[in-house]
């Protein structure tokens, strides 16, 4: 027992001192229990099986399926629509969308996706990230507590009942207290939290996408040239491929994207095709992206007796019909060791070899509008391909430079395609499966995973990048820690002296015991470490004195994310403190208020709901 918590006393020093990565801190705490005797090879190895480690990374996969869909991105527009141009009604949007969100997607998943547009809506608004962005995460981290899978702890504590031959959680049960927290998380935000705010200056003002268009237009001139035609059904184009007519020769026009306005999948016929080739057939009612000057569109329509449709606002015209989840635009730069230095391109022509659409050119800052032009060291080009060969064009052409984070920016795309409703379902499904109990979580997690990963909603090589594996290995790491802790007495010594030193007055006391350690640990080690420590030693001390234990499990999945006064307690935390210029007292002054009036919901609801 005194080995045993010698290695836990070093394990939460380490995971305090943060030198090392909680991954690699978990991996040594777990050797050290194998190495020391405590835990034979099985049992070292049991995390690695759990269902809750299972679980947790579909949830990730999942929650990436949402994001690269369009979903995450989609919510967070309209949460900044909402707002108008009131900057307390978006802090207190953007900590309730956080909220609502980080209840399907992961904590992590929900910041990273509002971080952007609430930083853009800061500015805009003339107000300070600052002001924003630590209620976006302490949002985040309440609204995990509003389903079962909502954050990695709520999945702790639940599978530790289980295992302990006690009755779990119901997947919205959790709401019953993450509701009236996160209600409270508002309310303290409009009248207490934002004055206590701190107006941080940061030098963080985003380029979002709308503003990468507009540069772009400006850049390149853009909407000098862009039309969109509709096949009639007297044209001569009707029956014919592509390939039968040179339009780039003869007529001086690139055929950029056709719509099929009838498209019919039976037949092979799909919606949308992003680059036509010589083999795509043209049919009635097609609607085709075109690029060309006024002079050669004209006589293009009169040859072929096409209709001219109207565009949007260009920087709205490229954003819906030419950029989605799939297919993107971004900036490349040529260096002078490029194999393209030399040769003549041609705009508006899909190089297959580079898998991208050469739509615009610039030289020196001036747009180029010939349509050949032979390639110089410098040379700027826009280009338009799928999203995963212009993020791999880096690692094929290492003398090209892509502009920004194309990886990035297909994330900020709010264009709602088929795979989109796929990956909803996916996520609806889940949900069922777990509320009628229909088979196990980790089993659930895993059926809406295959889901979206089978229909191509996230490529696999992006969902394994989307998981957050330091979390993952981090947490069954740290599983055999609570089993080490029971197999060596640790946990009950440690129940003893809060049932001896609170139990014996009222549970209630015992609650606010669990509560105060649980959040004293949270502040400075991982929620789910947390959660694992604790969760074995609660149990044990609700069943000596004989009540139940579901109250005390509850409050270990509140306290557990309730790490507001560090920076360092949550990955959401650590994620907004550059970003607002965030000090660790700033954390303290505004954290604190907000966690006493945690702990008191928490021992005013939490008997009432989950009797002792």
């Amino acid at each position: 027992m005194g080995l045993m918590l010698a290695i836990l006393s070093i394990t939460i020093l380490l995971f305090i001192w943060g030198k090392f990565t909680p991954d690699i801190i978990a991996l040594l705490s777990m050797l050290s229990l194998f190495l020391f005797g405590i835990l034979d090879l099985s049992e070292t190895l049991s995390g690695f099986s759990n269902p809750t480690v299972i679980m947790i990374a579909a949830l990730f996969i999942i929650g990436e399926g949402l994001s690269q869909t369009g979903w995450t991105a989609l919510a967070g527009q309209k949460f900044m629509s909402l707002a108008k141009k009131s900057t307390t009604r978006l802090l207190l949007i953007t900590t309730l969308g956080s909220g609502l969100l980080s209840g399907v997607v992961s904590n992590t998943g929900t910041v990273a996706t509002l971080m952007p547009v609430t930083i853009s809506s800061a500015w805009s608004m003339g107000t300070l990230p600052s002001k924003l962005l630590m209620p976006v995460a302490f949002g985040s981290n309440t609204g995990g507590l509003l389903t079962l899978t909502g954050t990695p702890p709520n999945i702790i504590v639940n599978n530790t009942m289980l295992e302990s031959g006690l009755e779990g959680f119901s997947f919205f049960e959790f709401a019953l207290i993450g509701l009236p927290l996160l209600l409270i998380t508002l309310v303290y935000f409009k009248y207490i939290g934002f004055r206590l705010l701190p107006s941080n200056k940061t030098n963080n003002k985003p380029i979002d996408i709308s503003t990468t268009l507009h540069k772009w237009i400006e850049a390149y001139k853009v909407d000098d040239d862009y039309y969109r035609l509709r096949v009639r059904s007297v044209s001569p184009l009707l029956n014919t491929k592509l390939g039968d007519w040179n339009f780039e020769d003869d007529f001086h026009v690139s055929i950029l994207r056709i719509k099929r306005r009838h498209p019919n999948r039976l037949k092979g016929n799909e919606p949308f095709i992003e680059f036509p080739n010589n083999d795509t057939p043209f049919m009635y009612h097609d609607i085709l992206t075109v690029k060309g000057d006024t002079e050669a569109i004209n006589t293009l329509m009169i040859r072929f007796r096409l209709g001219l449709l109207p565009l949007e606002p260009i920087a709205d015209e490229l954003r819906n019909n030419l950029i989605n989840q799939e297919v993107g635009m971004t900036e490349i730069i040529v260096t002078p060791k490029s194999v393209l230095v030399g040769r003549k391109v041609r705009i508006g022509r899909f190089f297959k070899r580079f898998g991208v659409q050469l739509m615009a050119a610039s030289r020196n800052n001036t747009p180029i509008m010939d349509r050949e032009i032979t390639v110089k060291a410098g040379d700027a080009f826009l280009i338009r391909g799928v999203w995963s060969d212009i993020e791999q064009l880096k690692d094929h052409h290492e003398n090209l430079v892509i502009i920004g984070s194309p990886e990035g920016m297909s994330k900020t795309v709010t264009n709602l395609t088929a795979k989109s409703y796929i990956a909803l379902f996916a996520l609806i499904l889940m949900i069922v499966l777990l509320v009628f109990d229909v088979v196990p979580g980790a089993i659930a997690a895993l059926l809406s995973a295959g889901v979206i990963l089978i229909t191509g909603c996230v490529p696999i090589a992006k969902a394994y990048k989307g998981i957050s594996w330091i979390s993952v290995v981090m947490i069954a790491a740290m599983i055999p820690m609570g089993l080490a802790l029971q197999k060596t007495g640790t946990a009950q010594l440690i129940a003893n002296g809060l049932v001896n030193g609170l139990g014996n007055f009222h549970p209630i006391m015992l609650l606010g015991g669990v509560f105060l350690l649980t959040t004293t640990f949270s502040q400075v080690i991982n929620n789910s470490a947390t959660a694992v420590l604790m969760a074995p030693i609660v149990i044990i001390a609700a069943n000596t004195l004989n009540i139940s234990a579901a109250p005390f499990m509850i409050a270990v999945a509140i306290s557990a994310s309730t790490a507001f006064l560090t920076p360092v307690g949550t990955t959401t935390n650590a994620m907004v403190m550059t970003a607002g210029g965030y000090k660790f007292m700033d954390y303290l002054k505004v954290g604190t208020p907000l966690l006493i009036l945690f702990f008191i919901t928490t021992l005013l609801l939490v008997p009432v709901i989950w009797p002792f």
